[in-house]
C-alpha cells in the first residue's frame, strides 16, 4: 500500500513518542479499578502502594540501582531542576561552583542561569565539533570549589552520546558530584548507576506517558526538596504519586529494554543519513555510529531555513522539527549547533528527524523523497542561493 499526503508520518520522537498500546492497557486498570491513593491504609491504598514499589523496583533494575535510590517526579524538567537546585542548596555556605556545558537542554541551562543569580558560580564548557566534552576539558575546569557537574548523556538535538564513565572518573577524582540528563538516551544506549551520582529519566521519550519521570540519587547524596508537603517519596518530593503514569513508565521501560529495537533504529537512521547527505549542500550535525543516539538525525541545509523545510514536510504529512521541542518556536539559532560551529546560517538551516521502533522503512523512503523535493523547491526561491542556482558546498 503506497503512502500519500493524507497519511501522518511522525518523525519527531525526540520531542515525544506515541504511547505503546500495552502501556495504555497497564495504565487503564489503575485509572478505573485499582485507583487508590498509595498513602491510604485500606486495601485499595495497599494495592496502589504495591504497584508503586513494583514500578520503582523495575526502573531501578533497568539501571542497576537500588529501589530506594529512585524518586518519582513529573518528568525530566522537574528531575533536572531537583538535581541542580537540590544539591546547590544542600551545600549552602559550602562549595558553590557548578559545571555544565553549552549544549544542555534549556531546563538545565535556565536552572544554571537562575542559580547564578543566587550567588553560585557556573562554568559552561565548550564542546568539540561533534558535541563531545573530553575528560581533559572537564579536568581542567574543575576546581577545589566545584560542587556539581551536570552533563547531558545523549544530546536532544544532535544525538551525541557522552562518555559518562570517563567523565565520572574525573568528578570522583576531584570529589565533585556528577549528574547526567539521560532523558533521550535511556534504554537506547548502555546506562547504569555506576556512571553517575544522579541520573534524570523520563517516560514520554520511550513510548510511555507524559508527566512522569524519575531521578536516580545515589545513596549518600543529600538534596533539599523543591516541593514540600507530605512524606511521599522519602520526604523528597511531596504530592500524591501518579500511580497510573508510574505504572505506565515501568511498563514502557520493560518494553523498550531490548537490543533489537536499538539495532532496528540504528539501521534506519544510517540509511536516512546516507540518502539525505546525497542532497548537495548538506552537513550532518553530530557524530556517526555508536557515538550517536540510535534514533537521531540532524542535518543542515545551506541556503534554506530549517523552518521552511519542516513546514514543507508538514504539508506532506511528515512531522519533524528544527531542534528541541522546548525551543522550536524560537527564532534564535540553535544554541547546540552554534556551540559546535558558530555558524548562524548552518544553525538556522538545521532539521532534526527522530525515528522510533515503530517507524517503517516505507515511511523513511517517502520522507526522503519529499525532503529532496522540498529542498530543491525552496532553494529555487531562496534569496540565499547563489546566482545561477549553483549551491556553494
Amino acid at each position: 500500500m503506497g503512502l500519500n499526503k493524507m497519511k501522518t508520518i511522525y518523525f519527531d520522537n525526540g520531542a515525544t513518542t506515541k504511547v505503546d498500546d500495552k502501556v495504555i492497557k497497564e495504565m487503564h486498570r489503575f485509572h478505573s479499578e485499582q485507583y487508590g491513593n498509595a498513602s491510604s491504609i485500606h486495601h485499595m491504598g495497599e494495592k496502589a502502594l504495591k504497584a508503586l514499589e513494583k514500578s520503582r523496583k523495575a526502573i531501578a533494575s533497568s539501571i542497576k540501582a537500588k529501589p530506594n535510590e529512585i524518586i518519582f517526579t513529573s518528568g525530566g524538567t522537574e528531575s533536572n531542576n531537583f538535581a541542580l537546585k537540590g544539591i546547590a542548596f544542600a551545600s549552602k555556605g559550602g562549595k558553590n561552583h557548578i559545571i555544565t556545558t553549552k549544549i544542555e537542554h534549556d531546563c538545565v541551562l535556565n536552572t544554571c542561569k537562575w542559580l547564578e543569580k543566587q550567588g553560585f558560580k557556573i562554568t559552561y564548557l565548550d564542546v568539540d565539533k561533534q558535541g563531545f566534552v573530553t575528560p581533559e576539558m572537564l579536568d581542567k575546569a574543575i576546581t577545589g570549589n566545584t560542587l556539581l557537574v551536570s552533563i547531558i548523556h545523549g544530546n536532544n538535538e544532535i544525538g551525541t552520546i557522552q562518555d559518562l564513565p570517563a567523565l565520572y572518573r574525573i568528578c570522583k577524582k576531584h570529589g565533585a558530584i556528577f549528574h547526567t540528563d539521560a532523558c533521550q538516551s535511556y534504554t537506547k544506549t548502555p546506562l547504569t548507576s555506576e556512571m553517575a551520582d544522579m541520573i534524570t529519566l523520563n517516560a514520554h521519550k520511550i513510548h510511555g506517558p507524559k508527566g512522569v519521570g524519575a531521578l536516580y540519587i545515589k545513596t549518600g547524596i543529600k538534596l533539599v526538596p523543591l516541593i514540600h508537603g507530605g512524606s511521599h517519596e522519602k520526604g523528597l518530593r511531596a504530592g500524591t504519586e501518579n500511580i497510573p503514569a508510574i505504572a505506565g513508565f515501568a511498563a514502557a521501560v520493560e518494553l523498550a529494554m531490548h537490543k533489537k529495537h536499538v539495532d532496528y533504529m540504528e539501521n534506519l537512521r544510517d540509511y536516512f543519513i546516507k540518502e539525505a547527505l546525497k542532497i548537495p549542500g548538506t552537513k550532518l550535525n553530530g557524530p556517526t555510529g555508536k557515538k550517536r543516539l540510535c534514533n537521531n538525525i540532524n542535518i543542515s541545509f545551506r541556503s534554506i531555513e530549517g523552518e521552511s523545510i519542516t513546514f514543507s514536510l508538514d504539508q506532506a504529512g511528515i512531522c519533524c522539527s528544527t531542534g528541541s521541542a522546548c525551543s522550536s518556536k524560537s527564532l534564535e539559532p540553535s544554541h547546540v549547533i552554534m556551540a559546535l560551529v558558530d555558524d548562524p546560517e548552518r544553525s538556522h538551516g538545521s532539521v532534526r528527524i527522530t525515528i522510533s521502533r515503530f517507524t517503517k522503512k516505507q515511511e523513511v523512503d517517502f520522507a526522503l523523497k519529499e525532503l529532496k523535493k522540498a529542498v530543491k523547491k525552496l532553494r529555487e526561491i531562496s534569496p540565499l542561493t547563489p546566482r545561477g542556482g549553483k549551491h556553494v558546498q
